[in-house]
């Protein structure tokens, strides 16, 4: 695998009502095992996910636990943050509130990606 290819950005859009998000933790976590740098980039309604005061609500937080323990990194998009209401204090330790700009940084530099 190229040097380039090392990174992969997880896009995820869905949240603690639709299975995909615990599905794209689960690939984001699995590629930390084979040895990739990954990234997933929280939007739309995604960003509850992280939110302390839901994550008692869905069934993702062992997910994204997990994920952030073995060295993932977490990043809620700005925007969607914001239209939210939410601030960096209400958000789980580890995640970090960023622009899109944050992925097109990877993506420049040949970071893989996925959707969700």
């Amino acid at each position: 695998m190229a040097e380039s290819a090392r990174e992969l950005i997880v896009v995820l859009t869905h949240g603690s009502d639709d299975e995909l998000s615990s599905v794209a933790f689960t690939i984001a976590t699995g590629g930390i095992a084979t040895g990739l740098r990954v990234a997933v980039f929280l939007t739309s309604a995604a960003v509850d996910l992280v939110r302390k005061q839901d994550t008692d609500s869905t069934v993702t937080p062992a997910f994204i636990s997990d994920f952030l323990k073995r060295g993932g990194r977490v990043w809620a998009c700005m925007p969607s943050v914001k239209a939210r209401g939410y601030r960096q204090n209400d958000l789980i330790a580890g995640v970090e509130i960023a622009g899109p700009s944050k992925i097109h940084e990877l993506i420049r530099g040949g970071a893989a990606t996925l959707s969700f």
